[in-house]
């Protein structure tokens, strides 16, 4: 009997699911512009709604003899929320850009993730004589509140969710600027090298053939290697400097625009956006490239292609309207510190070419 029960549960179970999955399919789809517009308080409010239905799922399903009427009743009930969640989900991304939309997706999916492992852990629970089993059920109850609690986090406008991931990039930035001013010089005399070395190892033993010095990466920058790093370092800062003028700019047209504002203003937000990203992959390059050797002809390709990604940052700047005087200001900054580490680079590649000249010269007299 329980057995049939419990088949009878996981069909049901099975009908909800396939209902659920073709449901979340809509989050995928770009609604119609003339679709009335759902607030995101709304998607909250249902998520309240939701986690509430949980923790009385929780109780029903760790209950001593549960009611299988009960039970059947209270999964209709959640997945019919759930539905209602997602279709309010979808309704809110009405006039949303990709990156909007990317959010309100990911924080729907985590709802219905986390409500559709409580359901299948109930189901699968439903008879055993696993105690194990049955606490495991509460923790995923409280995981389905965490989902619905983290709905008010989720960004409601254009302007907030494009500022957080440009944000993120900033974020990304400092963490190599950090790495870079980690990088030190090597000593340049040899008679300091063998002191440091006697000195660390009194015993005078050969030093053994192991991975020890990988520690010592980035500190054996030649005076030359140094300068260089020292100027990618001035590009990288005044990058970030840029970027977070660009962030103060996003919050005034936040303040003195619609919520989401229109197509033409989402569409240059989105292009900042990707060129921020471009540009933070090519930050890491510079950074990849400064420990020794250096790679100079890719430390040249990156700031050539930061060069070009500010000049098209500014491009979609002036298409926008807002105070952008302190992000222009950032930019020269920027574009200075890149014309002198282009120079250095420029430098660099000449005594690179003219080295092996000077060993075949021929110095006798």
């Amino acid at each position: 009997m329980g057995k049939a029960v419990k088949e009878h549960l996981a069909r049901a179970l099975n009908s909800h699911l396939n209902s659920i999955h073709e449901t979340f399919q809509v989050l995928y789809e770009t609604p119609a512009s003339s679709l009335e517009k759902v607030t995101w308080e709304e998607v909250v409010q249902m998520g309240e709604q939701l986690s509430k239905q949980a923790t009385v799922a929780g109780m029903l399903w760790t209950g001593e003899a549960p009611d299988v009427n009960q039970l059947e009743e209270n999964m209709g009930s959640y997945f019919n929320m759930l539905q209602g969640f997602l279709l309010l989900s979808h309704g809110s991304t009405v006039g949303a850009g990709p990156t909007l939309r990317s959010n309100i997706h990911a924080s729907a999916k985590q709802v219905v993730d986390c409500s559709l492992a409580l359901l299948k852990e109930a189901v699968s629970s439903y008879g055993s004589h696993d105690a194990n089993q049955k606490r495991s059920i509460p923790p995923l109850a409280g995981a389905v509140w965490d989902a619905c609690i983290a709905l008010k986090k989720t960004p409601t406008t254009n302007y907030t969710a494009i500022g957080r991931a440009i944000t993120q990039v900033a974020v990304s930035l400092k963490d190599v600027l950090r790495e870079m001013k980690e990088l030190k010089p090597g000593t340049t005399d040899p008679a300091d090298k063998i002191s440091d070395e006697t000195a660390s190892d009194p015993a005078g033993d050969p030093p053994e053939d192991d991975d020890s010095s990988e520690g010592d990466l980035g500190n054996d920058l030649s005076l030359e290697e140094m300068k260089i790093a020292q100027s990618t370092i001035d590009v990288v800062s005044n990058t970030l400097a840029v970027i977070k003028e660009l962030i103060r700019y996003i919050t005034g047209l936040l303040k003195q625009s619609s919520p989401n504002g229109g197509s033409h203003s989402v569409d240059s937000l989105e292009k900042l956006l990707k060129i921020c990203q471009g540009i933070g992959i090519q930050v890491d390059e510079l950074g990849a490239c400064l420990y020794p050797p250096q790679e100079i002809p890719a430390l040249k390709a990156a700031a050539g292609k930061i060069t070009n990604e500010i000049k098209e940052m500014q491009a979609e700047v002036r298409n926008l309207k807002g105070p952008s005087e302190g992000f222009f200001q950032a930019c020269e900054g920027l574009e200075n510190s890149v014309r002198k580490l282009e120079a250095e680079l420029d430098c660099s590649s000449d005594a690179a070419d003219l080295a092996p000249q000077m060993q075949n010269l021929d110095l006798s007299v």
